[in-house]
């Protein structure tokens, strides 16, 4: 798969996803619930928090882009570009020998 495919699936689920109401099953109900009452916060609030979350460590673990070059063949930063490392005319950066790099393990 592609850069382009990406792309494409990317824009599909989000047309998928905006016409769908969410099903939570039964645990996640009693879990939001108890944030929403403990918290005085707003159900859609703490679920879209939930989801920013999962995303940005999901980011800066690596695991995305794991997936992405395992599915694509690019990464997260080759989507926001919207160009593979190799069409820009490099190879992908290198890890920096600092401990504060993007992705730890």
């Amino acid at each position: 798969m592609s850069l382009q495919n990406l792309i494409d699936d990317v824009e599909e689920s989000y047309t998928e996803l905006s016409d769908r109401e969410f099903e939570i099953d039964e645990e996640t109900k009693r879990e939001l619930t108890m944030l929403a009452a403990g918290l005085d916060a707003d159900p859609d609030e703490l679920l879209a928090r939930a989801v920013h979350l999962f995303f940005q460590s999901t980011v800066d673990t690596g695991r995305l882009d794991f997936h992405l070059r395992s599915t694509y063949d690019v990464t997260y930063d080759e989507y926001l570009i919207g160009a593979t490392y190799e069409e820009m005319g490099g190879s992908p950066p290198t890890a920096p020998e600092r401990d504060d790099r993007r992705y730890h393990f």
